[in-house]
């Protein structure tokens, strides 16, 4: 038969369960877009910014049960949407990326957008691939596929000619797409030597990342057969159920809120799954990690790279878990109670999440006050994405989650700009779900107009804008040492005028007496399918633990004549300015 290559592409991403397209048409991609626009299976979405559009496709990959797929122009699409892809690339995310090319049969140079692509992404992508000939398109869009969700997931970038997408070649039909990646099971004797070492251990403790984000259920069995303290990683915050009683909070070192400090600091044997040990999750690698370390991980290049493992197991965490589960209870039937531990992690967490709470003010948001209201009001499976921030830690800090994969954020290329076209993403996925943002203003106003998008598309998400005029956490670690703030002050934004320019709906949040009342508004406009902005005064007077402790880690490896020096000059800037 003969078909056009746009018509063999959209054919091949309708098979491969794509649902969404992400990006903006243009002359190097149009007959994609236009075959797009004829399937009765995929909505191609129209971003303001493909930088946006690469945001919202991998947040998409994160949340559903189908990869998210940009279609951009090349040369500067592919640019814009780069920091969407180096985000999937170092957090592990399925990404397919679907390019225009510069026609491959005129014999002309110098054409317009012609740029070596796959040259300029190779370090951020699992593969690149460049099809100039029809007979190519249906098998370069399923390997890509493949690739994309194999092993450690990420994105995969194609590129097909403008040629290839416009004429007509002789071609067989599509066959359906068959992937053959099964992902791997641990070895057996390494699970059994796991099992013995935990069992073994005095205090053994749990530490689960991203990649343990489908073994939930086994997770917590496992905690419970153990009597285990259970901590996470930022980009795995969500992995364990934060209302378990065993749940401790993120990370276990001295940038760890007080139940994990507490809780880990008999742990003589760590079980950790679906980490990779990197420096935010680690606190600036401040956490002490026992002599006795069980690391599980699909991708065997993280083993040994920060700390030694006594047992290294290469395996898929579900599979892990699963076969570690059903091992320790083959060896211990009754769990242990440790009703001590689950008591002092219990006060230990009132205690702080009360501290954030005593008194209300009348000139500010509190953070305790608004993260207690805010969870109070969402529904137990709700979604809430954060950017990269100080509003980032405070969440993970003060706001609890119950189920895996429902808390996302930008982890370790850490973009800012991620949580508005992430959160649009999110609620495409599941738009029966309520979707939050929050993101702080500097974040907000990089990618804000995708807010745009939603209008557009009746997507009811709420965008939680923390407002103090500053980017936040690097203005505290500016003014903790140095009482400098160096280009961190970004002014006053007038967010009102973001959601007028949007079409969103606009709330202002000005003290603690209007937490409960907007955050009930805000629901109810989003629930009827329109966006809307909640203006939130926040007041950071108080920094998160994370941001103390990461200071004083990082402070306390200086050389001593030099950290003498730096203290000394913070002591004088601080006391006689």
């Amino acid at each position: 038969m003969k078909r056009s290559g746009a018509w063999l592409a959209a054919r091949a991403l309708e098979n491969i369960g794509v649902r969404y397209t992400f990006g903006v048409p243009g002359v190097h991609n149009t007959e994609i877009y236009d075959e797009l626009n004829r399937s009765e299976q995929i909505t191609p979405v129209l971003v303001t910014h493909e930088q946006g559009g690469s945001f919202m496709a991998e947040a998409w990959s994160r949340v559903s049960d189908s990869i998210g797929c940009l279609v951009i122009v090349p040369a500067a699409g592919m640019t814009h949407a780069m920091s969407g892809i180096g985000e999937a690339y170092l957090d592990g995310v399925p990404l397919l990326v679907i390019s225009g090319g510069i026609r491959r049969d005129s014999g002309r140079h110098y054409q317009l957008h012609e740029l070596d692509q796959q040259q300029v992404l190779d370090g951020i992508t699992k593969a690149a691939f460049l099809v100039d000939r029809h007979e190519d398109v249906v098998p370069k869009i399923y390997e890509a596929a493949e690739i994309a969700t194999s092993g450690l997931p990420g994105p995969v970038f194609v590129e097909i000619a403008s040629n290839v997408q416009m004429f007509t070649a002789d071609v067989e039909e599509p066959q359906p797409y068959r992937p053959s990646y099964e992902p791997p099971a641990p070895e057996a004797a390494l699970v059994e030597r796991a099992a013995e070492i935990l069992l073994a251990a005095e205090r053994p403790g749990l530490y689960l990342g991203w990649g343990a984000r489908e073994a939930t259920a086994y997770s917590v069995e496992i905690a419970d057969l153990l009597g285990a303290p259970v901590a996470t990683t930022m980009q795995g915050i969500s992995v364990f159920p934060h209302d378990h009683a065993l749940h401790t909070g993120m990370g276990f070192g001295p940038s760890a809120v007080p139940a994990a400090r507490n809780a880990f600091a008999k742990v003589d044997c760590l079980l950790a799954v679906g980490v990779r040990f990197a420096e935010l999750a680690t606190g600036s690698y401040g956490m002490e990690i026992p002599e006795q370390l069980i690391h599980a991980d699909i991708d065997p290049r993280v083993f040994d790279k920060n700390y030694p493992a006594t047992v290294a197991i290469e395996a898929d965490g579900a599979k892990f878990m699963q076969a570690l589960r059903d091992e320790l209870k083959k060896r211990r039937e009754t769990p242990v109670a440790h009703n001590e531990l689950r008591q002092s992690i219990r006060e230990d967490k009132e205690a702080f999440f009360a501290s954030w709470r005593e008194k209300s003010s009348d000139e500010k948001v509190s953070p305790g006050i608004f993260f207690r209201a805010l969870r109070e009001q969402l529904d137990r499976d709700c979604y809430v994405v954060v950017d990269d921030g100080n509003h980032t830690f405070l969440t993970a800090e003060q706001f609890p989650v119950y189920e895996s994969r429902h808390l996302i954020s930008p982890t370790d290329f850490n973009c800012m700009g991620y949580c508005v076209p992430g959160t649009i993403g999110v609620k495409l996925a599941h738009p029966d779900k309520q979707v939050c943002a929050i993101v702080g203003d500097g974040a907000f106003m990089m990618t804000a107009l995708e807010i745009l998008t939603a209008a557009s598309n009746g997507i009811g998400a709420i965008f939680f804008v923390f407002h103090d005029g500053e980017l936040a956490q690097i203005s505290q670690f500016q003014s903790l040492p140095l009482k400098e703030k160096t280009c961190t002050v970004i002014g006053d934004l007038k967010v009102e005028g973001v959601a007028t320019a949007t079409g969103a709906a606009y709330l202002p949040m000005a003290n603690d007496g209007d937490v409960d009342r907007v955050i009930g508004e805000a629901l109810a406009i989003a629930a009827d399918g329109r966006p809307v902005i909640v203006d939130v005064n926040i007041d950071y007077s108080r920094k998160s633990v994370f941001t103390e402790g990461v200071v004083k880690v990082n402070l306390g490896r200086f050389p001593f004549r030099q950290k003498v020096r730096y203290i000394g000059r913070a002591l004088k800037r601080h006391t006689i300015g």
